[in-house]
């Protein structure tokens, strides 16, 4: 009986921290912002909602639009896998950025009123710790 109640017990509580998992990235704001001289591309994700803008000045209205259930679950998975406070000391794998070999790009969690941002990278060569994440992410602005 003892080894019944604690199978339970550990199935409950694990269930427990995904919802949790779940529950948090769906009350952060996930911005992802790329540009150079002649390219600017920023998507927003907020509650399984998806912005994609691409003119830096604002003037376009871009229209939110819902992430699929499956998308939705594949993006909180690899949300699970980002340590927050460890964001700004990501290293860029590759430094295209400094001579116009690719867009410069900045990923920005806001979470519980608090923001976490990366160091610039190369658009398209993330850090390999959030290469998933930030993949995923693009994925939304090809669709």
């Amino acid at each position: 009986m003892k080894i019944l109640s604690l199978l339970f017990l550990t199935i409950f509580l694990g269930n427990g921290c995904d919802s949790a998992k779940a529950q948090e990235i769906s009350t952060a704001v996930i911005e992802y912002e790329a540009n150079t001289r002649g390219f600017y591309q920023k998507i927003t994700i907020k509650n399984q909602m998806v912005t994609v803008s691409k003119d830096r000045d604002g003037n376009d209205k871009p229209v939110p639009k819902k992430i699929s259930d499956a998308d939705w679950k594949e993006l909180v998975e690899y949300f699970k896998t980002v340590e927050l406070d460890s964001l700004a000391t990501l290293k860029a794998p590759t430094q295209k950025r400094f001579h116009d070999g690719a867009a410069i790009a900045n990923l920005k969690i806001t979470h519980k009123d608090k923001a976490y941002e990366t160091t610039s990278f190369d658009h398209g060569y993330p850090p390999k710790e959030i290469k998933k994440f930030v993949n995923k992410i693009n994925s939304f602005a090809k669709k």
